[in-house]
């Protein structure tokens, strides 16, 4: 029994062994714990300014719209260029616009056109800083760590949300909004003060791909043709566009249908944050993670989230948030691996750029959409109308990926040292 458990650990944290991980760890819990915090600030700032969920829904969908219409783009980047170098690039971008946030908004002359077109700017920097954070972890982790490398990573997201969310509800509603965004430009020099101290005689350099046209189709293509690809990400894009949407539909919750404010919807993203660790550690102490589990993952969240839609009292909603949080690390993590394991080297960058395309990327519909139906319709619906199609769509995939769920090689898998 005591053997099992060791193992049992081991395996969890198995990743952070290698220091160029634990460095990228510990950049990652700092750059997302700022983004929390003004994540929960933004939503705030845009209601103080109009009282609209649509234009909530609009902020968010701004934010996206960059890696909606350029995405696949920043993958060509990731396969081409030195990630560690343009990682460098979009962190101090980010920091820049978050400083200019600050001082507009503690000065007091923040407009909402303002905070769209600065929205606008932190998309610009996601159609490099995703596929290239993605993509990256496997040049520093080897193929029998990737998955769990993958797994902590998105632990690491789910513990930031967790306090940054909780502080920035505190911040927001005791100190002001515009201390949020200045720390949240703090945040991204952390990632590049850790990135800078990786050993980079130890980071995999995988083949890369040479200037040439129609590299963007070229990705396209390989995934159409590649159905280990292709399911896991339709199935990202429709429940990423509808039920992925908590930066809209939270607040809209918090406030209309609970009387709430930026500490209420603080407290309901950290709840969902502790539910996701607690979901990505279990998942985490897993050796093999196939599609099917995907399936599964997309019906148990859908659940979740229709059941959160539903609940009479916020004590009830806290308690269920815990499991809406539990869902969204196994399905989002599930997706992530399926991608990773499967993607040939060089075309992972391009990989994960769809991913982000298909994860986050479809906000500027989504967020529009769920803002509108919350708006017009209840807040609870903007709930519903990503919980049941989430729930449908793993209930229809599930035969499907079940049938690939065989172990796969990847064509040219790189071997970090």
């Amino acid at each position: 029994m005591v053997n099992r458990s060791s193992s049992f650990g081991r395996h969890m944290f198995s990743s952070l062994a290698v220091p160029n991980y634990r460095l990228f760890f510990v950049g990652q819990l700092a750059s997302v714990m700022g983004n929390w915090m003004q994540t929960v600030a933004q939503s705030f700032l845009v209601l103080q300014l109009t009282g609209s969920g649509t234009a909530l829904g609009l902020t968010v969908a701004a934010r996206y719209a960059p890696v909606f219409l350029l995405g696949p783009w920043g993958g060509v980047a990731a396969d081409r260029f030195d990630r560690c170098k343009l990682l460098y690039a979009t962190q101090i971008a980010a920091a820049t616009l978050a400083g200019i946030f600050a001082l507009l908004i503690g000065t007091g002359v923040i407009r909402l056109w303002m905070v769209y077109v600065l929205a606008v700017g932190f998309g610009l920097a996601n159609v490099f800083d995703n596929p290239t954070r993605q993509s990256m972890i496997s040049d520093l982790v080897d193929r029998d760590r990737l998955s769990n490398a993958v797994l902590l990573n998105s632990i690491t997201i789910n513990a930031a949300r967790i306090f940054g969310a909780a502080a920035g509800g505190i911040i927001a509603a005791g100190l002001g909004l515009a201390l949020c965004f200045a720390l949240n430009g703090v945040s991204f020099l952390v990632v590049v003060l850790t990135t800078a101290l990786m050993n980079t005689a130890t980071v995999a350099r995988p083949p890369r791909a040479p200037r040439a046209p129609r590299q963007v189709r070229e990705g396209f293509r390989y995934v159409a043709h590649t159905p280990r690809l292709l399911f896991p990400l339709l199935m990202v894009a429709i429940v990423g566009m509808l039920a992925w949407e908590f930066q809209v539909s939270l607040p809209l919750l918090a406030s209309a249908t609970f009387h709430g404010g930026a500490g209420t919807y603080g407290a309901m993203t950290s709840v969902m944050g502790a539910g996701a660790v607690a979901g990505g550690l279990v998942s985490a102490s897993r050796k093999h993670i196939g599609t099917r589990a995907l399936a599964l993952s997309a019906i148990g969240w859908g659940l979740a989230i229709t059941v959160a839609a539903l609940a009479p009292t916020l004590t009830v909603e806290y308690v269920v948030l815990l499991f809406v949080g539990y869902g969204s690390i196994t399905f989002n993590s599930y997706g992530k691996i399926a991608l990773q394991m499967t993607a040939r080297a060089e075309m992972r960058g391009r990989v994960m750029a769809l991913w982000a395309l298909a994860w986050v990327g479809s906000t500027p519909i989504g967020g529009p959409i769920v803002g509108w139906v919350g708006q017009n319709l209840g807040a609870r619906w903007s709930l519903l109308v990503g919980g049941i199609p989430t729930l449908a769509i793993g209930l229809a995939l599930y035969p499907m990926l079940t049938r690939l769920d065989q172990p796969a090689e990847p064509e040219a898998a790189s071997q970090p040292a």
